[in-house]
């Protein structure tokens, strides 16, 4: 391998290695990074809509939660044990503490909800494969929006890499956050998304096998 003199060199993938991968192509391309199933997943900055969703969420959250917890933006949690994956949610619920945290990556044990908004460019099995994933770590509740098609859906009860319990809803319909949760967030305000835009490059919602 050849590298250009002041170049930083590229890591090598090997097993522990991939989230030093993930980190040279975030400082390098300003995309978002995410491990899932040994797989980096690279999408663009969210749009405006698909940030107008987490906004609306995070809204009817704070304030309201659990004594104790909070929602934060841009935090990651890793799967137990694994030296690579990792996940980093639209909006995710984790103790106070959080925020006077050090580390970058959240324990999923400490996870009482994850939020995802769908993005334009997402396919059905990068959503099942991630889905899938929050189940594996134990994440209890996890919440998908999907704003191509004004559609949610909220997945309990994490059991055998798989979520046992999915109540399906369309927008305009208010869902009940489980216990200990317990909050009513209402989805009518939710924006769908227009036309797909032109790609600008072809590492929008690129799956990279390594």
């Amino acid at each position: 391998m050849s590298v250009s003199p002041g170049a930083r060199p590229r890591p090598r993938p090997r097993p522990g290695n991939l989230r030093e991968i993930a980190e040279t192509i975030e400082e390098t391309t300003g995309l978002r990074v995410q491990i899932v199933g040994g797989k980096l997943v690279m999408s663009p900055t969210p749009r405006g809509k698909h940030a107008g969703v987490v906004w609306l969420i995070r809204r009817q959250l704070d304030g309201v939660l659990p004594e104790g917890l909070e929602a934060f933006e841009v935090s990651s949690i890793a799967l137990p044990e694994d030296p690579d994956d990792y996940v980093t949610p639209d909006l995710i619920v984790l103790p106070r503490e959080w925020m006077e945290d050090d580390e970058w990556l959240a324990a999923p044990e400490d996870a009482a909800l994850a939020v995802e908004v769908i993005s334009q460019s997402e396919k059905s099995r990068e959503i099942r494969d991630k889905a899938d994933w929050y189940a594996v770590a134990r994440v209890p509740v996890l919440f998908v929006i999907d704003p191509r098609n004004g559609t949610w859906a909220l997945h309990t009860r994490p059991d055998n890499g798989a979520y046992q319990d999915v109540l399906p809803g369309k927008f305009g319909e208010s869902v009940r956050l489980p216990e200990p949760l317990g909050i009513e967030v209402a989805t009518d305000g939710f924006p769908l998304y227009g036309a797909a835009p032109r790609r600008q490059s072809g590492h929008e919602g690129r799956e990279v096998d390594i």
